[in-house]
């Protein structure tokens, strides 16, 4: 069986860390997709690096406004428009063509508390892709170890979607990480694979069960 991974980096762009992705990224000559949190956006410096990342052939995704709400637990019916439509519309130009949205998990969990009806109305509306995952090495938590807890995702199956973070010292690890795994044959892509795109370009493909709250 063939392995596949798909990069993905939340969180950032972050001066100082995010060119190290960068560097990494074009020394193997690998592409990933950048989901960016709105209100870090405005932040000095930062849409310079997204802009960077585009240039570079990478796509960049929108990752809330906030990162704070979760969308499947707030009361507020404006949640979608704030933390959603609010954050595209900062992207702007800096966005893919396809629209890809990831909510916040507190914590990469998947489960009802990530959209409510509501948020999956917006995204239909929207015409954009919900892009979830199915590695979460909390490198945020571990940023020695977490190459290890990856690897044990990526050879138990077939098609691996990480979650990594630009915004961490644990990028240090991300070229012993990338050469380790190409050198096991791994291949890398830029796409996702359909179980972890359940909306795409506003069109239901896949199950939404458990990830919305009722």
């Amino acid at each position: 069986m063939t392995r596949r991974l798909t990069l993905t980096f939340d969180n950032g762009p972050v001066p100082g860390i995010t060119e190290t992705v960068l560097d990494v990224l074009r020394e193997r000559g690998l592409t990933a997709t950048f989901f960016v949190v709105g209100t870090d956006l405005q932040k000095p410096g930062r849409r310079d690096l997204v802009a960077q990342a585009r240039a570079e052939g990478h796509r960049v995704g929108n990752h809330t406004m906030t990162h704070s709400v979760l969308l499947g637990r707030t009361d507020d019916p404006a949640a979608p428009e704030k933390e959603i439509v609010a954050s595209q519309h900062l992207l702007r130009d800096l966005a893919s063509e396809e629209r890809f949205f990831r909510p916040w998990g507190g914590g990469g969990v998947l489960g009802p508390h990530l959209l409510s009806p509501r948020a999956v109305q917006t995204l239909e509306r929207g015409g954009y892709s919900l892009v979830l995952w199915n590695s979460v090495p909390r490198d945020w938590e571990d940023a020695i170890g977490w190459p290890a807890r990856a690897r044990a995702d990526i050879d138990r199956q077939g098609w691996t979607v990480i979650v990594l973070h630009d915004n961490s010292p644990a990028v240090a690890q991300l070229a012993g990480f990338l050469d380790a795994v190409i050198a096991d044959g791994v291949e890398i892509r830029s796409d996702f694979p359909d179980e972890c795109v359940p909306i795409r370009r506003g069109v239901r493909t896949g199950s939404l069960d458990g990830l919305v709250s009722v």
